[in-house]
């Protein structure tokens, strides 16, 4: 027979799994922590995606009245 009792078997067993669950706790607070910060990242970079579209669209019809004026003067 080995040396351990039964409860000292179990004993070190649950203070394994304790130690095990202690850090997947710690991984989960560092995975929130990680998700708030992406989830602030993506509002910031939304932001700046819907102005570079503002911005594109806006040089879109400059060069289309510039296109128009320039055929009109073709015409002229």
């Amino acid at each position: 027979m080995g040396s351990e009792a039964p409860n000292d078997s179990i004993e070190k067993e649950l203070r394994r799994l304790e130690q095990r669950v202690e850090e997947l706790v710690d991984l989960c607070r560092q995975m929130k922590v990680e998700n708030r910060a992406l989830h602030a990242r993506m509002g910031i970079l939304s932001g700046e995606r819907a102005q570079l579209l503002q911005r594109n669209e806006m040089a879109r019809n400059r060069v289309e009245s510039i296109v128009s004026r320039l055929r009109g003067m073709e015409h002229g």
